[in-house]
């Protein structure tokens, strides 16, 4: 496929903004969405590039000849852009498209992105069957009839039952990387398939080896894996990567989109995290974000301890997945990732519980991955901040292999929960150092007779009742400890202050 092949699409209406017919001559090797304004790390030799021109404002003079210039660094095909953020291609672009020779089409605002995606990669597609018709372990007749249903975008669930019954198939089903079931070939009635290594790590080297679908992903959570259900025979083997070959269009376009969708929410959340005079912008990013427009929206965090964020995101979008709603995934500049969907916050909090024991079996070397889920708020900027901040402190409320809620921080103790524990452990030192001195080398616990008597609302009778004391004991004691923390325990603040401290976990 060359890139003028686009402006044969007559449905799509993609029109020539700026090129030379030679340009038009080049090879095209994918496609990627991008709304970053320097996306070169993120493009591959050969791309057509799509973008929304989200970041492009007129007030900045360099902007688009810095956006050129990364696509020629990355010797991008051309770039495709979208008119609906504009309503037109703006001139400084064509210019800056100009100088740095990259083909400059236009996409019209009636025209998804998805769509131009779709049609490019099954035009490669093509070419790429068209190659290799008879070289591959698939007979012709059942390679023809497959690719007919891929063009006809046919479920997956159709299209494995199918390839198992013309080609004499174990039974087999298409995962992600982290084992969530893309399509399978089992009958609906029938249950389903425990298969290999979708339940804990020390299933992931047993059954039948799968076969990999397109390119290794980047993380554990990513790629597509064909996953034979009993163990193939030599030619079923042969034929499943046969298969798998045929499968490997489909798992490129679904990675690409997965890639766009990831920068579209990182540009995204970086502007609501931003605030101030962002707001406006942050807002517009939104609506363009492919979320559904007047919706309130849950916020989610996730983090991998020791792991980059590109894995973080791959794992908080394959949680999402299993909603059955729309969502935006992305790394948050942080070290962690964040998420916004319209489903309800008890919801997602109910799929991420149900999800995070698959998750945390793909990762290795003692890491695990931390959830949280903050408030469903408006869709404006302002209230989708508030619950991202909520998000990020709830993950660390919980424990790793739970999921942390700021619905759920009702009490100060939870909300000291999220403190990290280097400030949490030196305010307990600070306030409780003298009593903690004083149980090293007394029999008598001063620290358990504090926390019984707060426990106790400051009963001097109940305290003595719980620790089996005399009433005229629990006076002595309390008063000893109002000397070593210079505290007094008939104020409430000072109440409050030694008992977070005692709530606190030491280091």
């Amino acid at each position: 496929m060359i890139v003028g092949d686009l402006l044969e699409l007559d449905d799509l209406h993609i029109e020539v903004a700026w090129a030379s017919p030679h340009l038009l001559d080049r090879e095209v090797t994918g496609v990627t969405s991008t709304d970053l304004q320097d996306p070169a790390r993120y493009l591959q030799r050969g791309e057509l590039v799509l973008s929304g021109l989200v970041w492009w404002r007129p007030d900045e003079g360099q902007g688009a000849m810095r956006f050129a210039n990364s696509l020629r660094t990355a010797e991008v095909a051309a770039l495709l852009a979208g008119e609906g953020t504009h309503g037109s291609v703006p001139p400084e672009l064509v210019e800056a498209c100009r100088r740095h020779g990259i083909p400059l089409l236009s996409v019209p605002a009636g025209t998804s992105f998805r769509s131009v995606t779709d049609r490019v990669y099954l035009r490669l597609w093509g070419d790429l069957q068209a190659h290799a018709e008879g070289q591959a372990a698939l007979p012709a007749a059942a390679r023809r009839a497959l690719t007919q249903l891929i063009r006809d975008q046919a479920a997956l669930d159709h299209l494995l039952e199918r390839a198992v019954a013309d080609l004499g198939l174990p039974a087999c089903s298409l995962t992600t990387g982290a084992g969530r079931v893309l399509g399978t070939s089992e009958p609906a009635a029938a249950p389903a398939p425990k298969l290999p290594g979708l339940s804990a790590l020390s299933a992931r080297h047993t059954g039948p080896v799968p076969v990999p679908v397109g390119p290794p992903g980047e993380s554990p959570f990513d790629g597509w894996l064909l996953r034979p259900h009993t163990e193939p025979g030599p030619t079923a083997t042969a034929l499943l990567h046969g298969l798998a070959e045929l499968l490997t269009p489909l798992a490129t376009r679904e990675r690409a989109t997965a890639t766009a969708q990831r920068q579209t929410g990182t540009r995204l959340i970086e502007l609501l995290d931003s605030g101030g005079d962002t707001e406006a912008e942050a807002e517009r990013a939104l609506a363009l974000s492919g979320l559904p427009p007047h919706r309130r929206l849950t916020a989610v965090a996730a983090r991998i301890d020791g792991a980059p964020a590109t894995w973080t995101a791959a794992a908080l979008a394959e949680a999402l997945h299993e909603l059955d709603a729309p969502f935006v995934a992305a790394p948050d500049g942080r070290g962690g990732a964040a998420a916004l969907s319209p489903a309800p916050e008890e919801r997602i909090a109910q799929v991420l519980r149900s999800v995070l024991p698959r998750l945390d079996a793909a990762l290795t070397g003692g890491r695990r991955l931390r959830l949280g889920t903050g408030a469903t708020v408006d869709p404006l900027a302002r209230e989708l901040r508030t619950a991202l901040v909520q998000a990020r402190y709830a993950l660390h409320v919980e424990p790793p292999g739970t999921v942390g809620r700021s619905a759920r921080i009702t009490s100060l103790e939870t909300l000291l929960r999220g403190v990290p524990v280097e400030i949490t452990a030196d305010f307990r030192r600070r306030l409780l150092a003298p009593l903690i001195e004083h149980d090293r080398t007394n029999t008598v616990s001063l620290l358990d007779t504090l926390d019984a008597f707060l426990r106790h609302s400051a009963s001097w009778s109940r305290t003595a009742e719980a620790l089996h004391l005399h009433v005229n004991t629990v006076h002595y004691r309390i008063k000893r400890i109002e000397e070593l923390t210079g505290r007094s325990l008939l104020k409430l603040e000072d109440r409050l202050d030694l008992w977070a401290a005692l709530r606190c976990r030491p280091v």
